[in-house]
């Protein structure tokens, strides 16, 4: 199980995507997730896969790593290209039987909108798998740092967001663990009716709130023990620096939308 999960995941490495600073990464992914739905047809949203494949070959990650990755979203990317080629009624009609009918606006945007979920899922992992959590905190804490004018607890925001990240991938450790000795017990999730499979989830779900329980105390024990109080006063021991490649990432990004704009429909 942890071995398909990539989001909260993060993998050590010296590409260019690695060397990146933390700041540009989240404003890069910030401005992609709007710069996507500028793409409306089939050339654009072809350029926006091959601006994604040339950031992942950036990042020095094996595409087959991604590809399993996103094996834990591929039903809700199913569901929703399903949802708009049933329920799209526009455009001529390329399929009809019985009472299944399929327009061809619905194949299209099906396809569009599963393109453009793939996308953001593949660029949003990246920045995880390739951003130590630390990094995360502390770029998230700048950037949101004008908003403390307005009495936002900016410190605790970003530390909450980086225990998260943090913790995803034990916690999926720890349910694997779990279910192991639940089969090695008899336990059998896989098959049966649907109440079969939901009563044999609870005794999974039981243990693994307990545990998560236990770190969190774990974690603020340690916490209270090294006397956190804030973000007052706090220094850093590595330090963000903005460099050249930083702003080229991000003017990349707005070539691609002036790209995307001018090819639009």
């Amino acid at each position: 199980m942890l071995e398909k999960m990539i989001f909260g995941r993060y993998i050590p490495g010296d590409s260019f995507i690695h060397r990146l600073d933390a700041r540009a990464k989240l404003i890069f992914v910030f401005l992609f997730i709007m710069v996507v739905f500028i793409a409306n047809n089939w050339i654009t949203y072809g350029i926006l896969l091959l601006f994604t494949f040339l950031i992942i070959r950036l990042s020095k990650i094996r595409l087959y790593f991604l590809i399993n990755g996103l094996k834990p979203v591929v039903f809700l990317i199913i569901f929703t290209f399903l949802l708009h080629l049933f329920f799209t009624r526009e455009g001529p009609i390329i399929f009809d039987w019985k009472f299944i009918t399929i327009y061809e606006e619905g194949l299209k945007q099906g396809i569009f909108i599963s393109i453009r979920f793939t996308v953001l899922v593949v660029l949003t992992s990246i920045l995880t798998l390739t951003t130590t959590p630390i990094s995360i905190t502390d770029a998230l804490e700048i950037l949101l740092n004008p908003l403390k004018k307005w009495k936002l607890p900016v410190h605790e925001l970003a530390l909450m967001m980086s225990i998260s990240l943090r913790f995803i991938p034990t916690l999926m450790d720890e349910t694997d663990k779990i279910m192991k000795a639940q089969m090695a017990r008899g336990s059998d999730m896989t098959t049966g009716s649907m109440k079969e499979r939901m009563n044999a989830i609870v005794p999974l779900l039981i243990p693994l709130f307990v545990s998560a329980f236990k770190r969190a105390e774990d974690l603020a024990t340690a916490m209270e023990v090294r006397g956190y109080k804030g973000g007052e006063g706090r220094t850093r021991y590595r330090k963000l620096e903005w460099v050249t490649r930083d702003t080229l990432i991000i003017l990349s990004l707005v070539v691609l939308a002036a790209i995307l704009v001018y090819l639009r429909n």
